[in-house]
């Protein structure tokens, strides 16, 4: 009988450079490179936050594969693909805390109802992390921003173009165009 070895925290700083993965479920999950559309729209969310964090000198604008370490019995990281964190500097250590909020963009293969139980469930996680705020980025549907809070989960806030959406309270007095996230 053969037994599993459950990932650790180490073995994320073992990923190949430019690798992208979390630890959910005892795993390591690599996580594929994004395409032009989702790679884009991530770096948008990051480039506002940031123009927040300097504007405001509040907490620090993260974009994607930073790694968030949590202690969840399910989830030992997260690695969104832009977020806000309010915690400590690490220096060249992983973040030891989830970020208050983040973003995750879908790619290709995010559409489908595994997909959306994914999404949900990695929601309710960021949740019992800590996070307060999460966005779902949907570049190919009408709603193209829901935004999810840690009080009503069940009840997103939906942003389409032409609006500007927000991620309060998390990151209080930011918002950005949702038609930003389209080149």
């Amino acid at each position: 009988m053969s037994t599993k070895t459950e990932a650790t925290i180490e073995d994320l700083y073992d990923v190949p450079d430019n690798g992208k993965a979390e630890i959910a479920d005892g795993e390591l999950i690599l996580m594929s490179p994004t395409g032009d559309a989702p790679g884009y729209a991530g770096d948008e969310i990051f480039a506002s936050l940031r123009e927040y964090s300097r504007r405001t000198r509040r907490g620090r604008a993260v974009g994607d594969n930073k790694a968030f370490v949590v202690n969840l019995p399910n989830r030992k990281s997260f690695s969104p693909d832009a977020a806000f964190h309010t915690g400590n500097p690490r220096g060249m250590k992983f973040f030891d805390s989830a970020p208050v909020f983040a973003a995750e963009v879908r790619s290709e293969n995010d559409y489908g109802p595994r997909a959306e139980a994914k999404i949900a469930r990695k929601i309710g996680d960021y949740f019992a992390a800590g996070t307060l705020v999460v966005w779902d980025v949907d570049l190919l549907g009408e709603d193209v921003v829901k935004v999810y809070r840690v009080g009503d989960p069940a009840n997103p806030t939906v942003y389409r173009r032409g609006e500007f959406a927000e991620a309060e309270p998390a990151v209080s007095g930011w918002r950005m165009p949702v038609d930003d996230l389209f080149q």
